[in-house]
C-alpha cells in the first residue's frame, strides 16, 4: 500500500467514521455519501451503497476505482428498530457492493462489523422470552451484520474484519456525533426513569470510546494489513453492570442530578414478576420503553467475556485499563448531561483531558 493511500470511507459522517477522518490525516480520503455532505471532508462523492457500481454512471466508476487503494466500510444502520428488511439492504447487501469495488480495485476492504456478532444466543426471541411490546429487535441488527461478515469471507478479497463493542464517545471530551445505545440507558439512569436495570450485578458490559476505535482502524490502514479479524474490545477489562451503574451514579452526583439509583434484578425476575405486576399497567409508551431496554440488555445479561486483539497485535493500541474505560465513561457520562440541557448551569467539566489522559 502506498505510504499515502487514497481510502475511501464510508458512514463518514457516523460516530465511528466521523472520529477516524482526523486520523487519516496523512491519507487522501474520499468520503461516500448518500444524502448530506460531510463536513471537514475535502473531496466527496455522492452514490447509492445499495446499488450497482454505487449508483456512478460508467466513467465516474472507472476513475474511482483506479484511484482506491483501500475501503472502509462503517456505514450502516445500528439502530435496532429498522426491520429486518431495511436493515439487510444496507448491513448485507451494502457490504456486497464495497466488496465488488474492493474487487474491481484490487484494494483492501476494512470492514467494520461488531464484537456483538458473537452473542448468537442471548436475544429474549432466541431464549423464548416474552419481548412484550418492544419495537428493539437486536435480532434484526445481529443477522444483518454476521449476513455481511459472510459475503466479506466469501468474496475473496483482501479484507480485514473489524469488530468493536459498543462505542461511547471520545475519552478525553466525550464528545460523540450521535447518542446511540448505551447512551438511551444513560439518559434514562440520569432522568431517574429506570428505577430497574433488568441485568446481573456481574455481567461485564463492555464498551471502548470512539477514538480508541478510529486509531486502531488508522493503524490497521498503516501497517497495511490485509486480512483477519481485530477485536476491538475491553475484553477482560470490562466494567461490571454494578461498577458501570456505580460510576454512571456517581457522575450524576458529581454533576449535581440526584437521580435515584436503580436496583439490579435478574432477567428472570422481570418475566415472572415485575412485567405482570408493575409494567402491565403503565401507560403504552412507558410499556414499550420498558421492552425495549429489556431487549436491549438481554444481549449483556450473562454475556460472556469477548475476545479482544488490542495489545495483542503489533502496531494497534494497547487495551484500556478498567480505570481507563471509568474515566472515559465519566466523560460520556457529563457531556451527554450537557449535550442534553439537564444542567441548569454549565459548571466547571467535573473532568479534565489531562485526568482522563493520565
Amino acid at each position: 500500500m502506498p505510504s499515502h493511500p487514497t481510502v475511501l470511507l464510508t458512514g463518514a459522517s457516523g460516530v465511528v467514521g466521523s472520529a477516524l477522518l482526523p486520523q487519516l490525516s496523512d491519507c487522501h480520503t474520499i468520503a461516500l455519501t448518500h444524502r448530506n455532505p460531510v463536513a471537514g471532508v475535502a473531496e466527496q462523492l455522492a452514490g447509492d451503497l445499495t446499488a450497482p457500481r454505487l449508483g456512478l454512471d460508467a466513467d465516474a466508476y472507472r476513475r474511482l476505482v483506479a484511484r482506491v487503494d483501500a475501503i472502509v466500510h462503517c456505514a450502516a444502520i445500528t439502530g435496532f428498530t429498522m426491520g429486518p428488511s431495511a436493515t439487510h439492504a444496507l448491513n448485507e447487501a451494502g457490504t456486497r457492493q464495497m466488496a465488488r469495488l474492493a474487487e474491481d480495485a484490487g484494494s483492501v476492504l476494512y470492514h467494520v462489523s461488531t464484537a456483538f456478532v458473537d452473542r448468537t444466543d442471548l436475544t429474549r426471541a432466541q431464549l423464548g422470552q416474552d419481548q412484550g411490546e418492544a419495537t428493539a429487535r437486536p435480532e434484526d441488527y445481529l443477522d444483518s451484520k454476521r449476513a455481511g461478515e459472510d459475503v466479506v469471507r466469501s468474496s475473496g478479497v483482501p479484507a480485514v474484519i473489524i469488530r468493536p463493542s459498543v462505542v461511547i464517545g471520545d475519552a478525553a471530551t466525550g464528545e460523540i456525533s450521535a447518542f446511540q445505545g448505551i447512551h438511551g440507558i444513560v439518559n434514562g439512569l440520569l432522568r431517574g426513569l429506570l428505577p430497574l436495570v433488568p441485568l446481573p450485578a456481574a455481567s461485564p458490559v463492555d464498551f471502548v470510546p470512539q477514538d480508541l476505535v478510529a486509531g486502531t482502524i488508522a493503524s490497521l490502514i498503516r501497517q497495511g494489513r490485509r486480512e483477519g479479524e481485530v477485536w476491538i474490545t475491553a475484553g477482560t477489562n470490562a466494567l461490571s453492570t454494578e461498577r458501570l451503574l456505580q460510576v454512571i451514579g456517581d457522575t450524576a452526583d458529581e454533576l449535581g442530578l440526584t437521580p435515584m439509583r436503580p436496583r439490579m434484578v435478574g432477567p428472570e425476575m422481570v418475566d415472572r414478576l415485575i412485567r405482570p405486576v408493575f409494567i402491565a399497567n403503565l401507560h403504552p409508551r412507558a410499556r414499550r420503553r420498558f421492552d425495549d431496554m429489556l431487549a436491549m440488555t438481554a444481549l449483556f445479561a450473562h454475556g460472556h467475556v469477548f475476545p479482544s486483539s488490542l495489545g495483542q497485535l503489533a502496531g494497534i493500541p494497547k487495551a484500556p485499563s478498567a480505570t481507563d474505560l471509568e474515566a472515559a465513561l465519566r466523560t460520556s457520562v457529563a457531556y451527554m448531561a450537557r449535550a442534553k440541557g439537564m444542567l441548569r448551569h454549565l459548571p466547571e467539566p467535573a473532568f479534565t483531558a489531562e485526568q482522563v489522559s493520565a
